[in-house]
């Protein structure tokens, strides 16, 4: 008799939908079982330093929301799809802090910042629709836009954020009034990967293209509260209501209350609220009821100083090592906030076919060509985080990291000085193993 087992792998296998079996896993998920191990130093992930956080200050929200008859029977039960409104009320006075001006009408909560990218790629997205977005980007935004199987275009950045000179050549290429082109996607604050900033010019230039071409813009905005130097610059949000903004408190409180929130015009929320009651039906009311009360009877100012001491002291200590350690040929971007700084390496190196070697060496990253729709670019830089580690462990990893690199340096010479591959080639696997 056939193994009933076997048959069921075989048909759910089959039947699995196409744009599913084009999807690819995260890289960063990938490495989270090596970045374990007690003797890898990890700069993969962009993990928020969670024991930061006063244990008192989680108690004293938990409580508020358990200890109380009323509120424990609210947040113990079912939400509406948009949210609580007393989170929303919560998510209003955390804008106007940043210089946006909301009503709770125009505040939509979901399940973390990722999620809204999920909801809306799913309420806009079909195949074939143009996505235009930093080159390289947040990775896990292309997850959520490629599930649904749309041309993902990249715009390069340089130090002072997106190239508005090649974004306009995009449009104008794209054309006004294209219905296939659905939205651009920034994140103009330190910026997923490349920690760079977007300019105050650059966001005026850009918040005229969106409205000259008359296509949907998305902020998201998950480090800009977390700046280390500099002033405060303006959301893109505040310079053009429209504008459709992604806010969360993973990074400035704590990722495993997933609590994130779209605020945007009231006729884009009424279409995600559609989408989302078939998703999860609403996010967690315990987890907003606890997030609500963090930030409204707690001294959450005190602890984001705190998160903004610890990691700016963490990001001088990893630009401090890269100076002292990597190798002349290497650049990187230099965040003014955030989690990241962005590497690249001579066209020649493979960051990916690299990362076994520092991996044996032990300490990780993300290689670059991760954040880029098709994988072919990126492949000679690299993602860093120094949010997680130590200052001693982020200087011992950039000098493991450096050795690696200089190794593969000086096996590419050889072939280089032998005229087998040319300095500016792109990597190619097989030239060294």
């Amino acid at each position: 008799m056939p193994n009933s087992a076997h048959l069921e792998f075989d048909t759910s296998r089959d039947r699995v939908a196409t744009r599913v079996k084009k999807l690819r896993s995260s890289p960063v998920r990938d490495l989270f079982s090596a970045a374990t191990r007690p003797d890898v130093i990890s700069l993969s992930g962009g993990m928020p330093d969670v024991s930061l956080i006063p244990h008192d200050a989680i108690k004293q929200a938990v409580s508020a929301v358990i200890e109380d008859d009323a509120l424990r029977a609210v947040a113990l039960q079912y939400g509406s799809t948009d949210g609580a409104l007393g989170m929303k009320k919560t998510v209003c006075s955390l804008m106007r802090d940043i210089g946006v001006r909301c009503t709770p009408e125009q505040v939509f909560l979901t399940s973390g910042a990722q999620q809204a990218l999920a909801l809306i790629a799913k309420t806009f997205l079909d195949p074939g629709d143009i996505v235009i977005t930093e080159g390289p980007t947040y990775l896990t935004a292309l997850s959520a836009f490629n599930g649904y199987e749309p041309e993902v275009i990249t715009v390069p950045f340089d130090d002072d954020g997106m190239r508005m000179d090649i974004l306009e050549e995009t449009l104008e290429r794209i054309g006004k009034g294209n219905p296939r082109l659905k939205f651009i996607y920034t994140i103009p604050n330190f910026q997923n990967p490349g920690g760079v900033t977007m300019s105050d010019e650059r966001r005026r230039r850009l918040i005229e293209l969106v409205q000259e071409y008359q296509v949907m813009l998305v902020e998201d905005d998950p480090y800009g509260r977390l700046r280390y130097e500099g002033g405060h610059q303006v959301p893109l949000k505040a310079m053009d209501p429209r504008v459709v903004y992604l806010g969360t408190i993973s990074k400035t409180m704590a990722p495993g209350l997933r609590v994130g929130w779209i605020v945007a015009p009231r006729h884009v929320l009424a279409k995600i609220n559609l989408v989302k009651q078939g998703t999860d039906l609403c996010c967690s009311s315990f987890d907003q009821a606890v997030v609500e009360h963090y930030f409204t009877d707690t001294n959450w100012q005190k602890v984001l100083q705190a998160f903004i001491q610890v990691y700016g002291e963490r990001r001088d200590a990893m630009l401090e090592a890269l100076e002292e350690f990597f190798p002349k040929e290497a650049t990187w971007t230099h965040p003014e906030g955030g989690f990241f700084v962005w590497v690249t390496l001579p066209e020649y190196v493979d960051t990916g076919s690299m990362l076994a070697e520092a991996l044996e060496a032990g300490v990780t990253y993300v290689p670059g060509d991760s954040f880029y729709p098709d994988g072919k670019l990126g492949k000679n830089s690299m993602r860093i985080n120094f949010s997680y580690e130590s200052p001693e462990n982020l200087r011992e990893a950039i000098r493991r990291l450096a050795e690696v690199i200089e190794e593969k340096l000086e096996l590419y010479r050889v072939f280089i000085d032998a005229g087998a591959i040319k300095p500016d080639q792109p990597p190619v696997n097989s030239h060294v193993n």
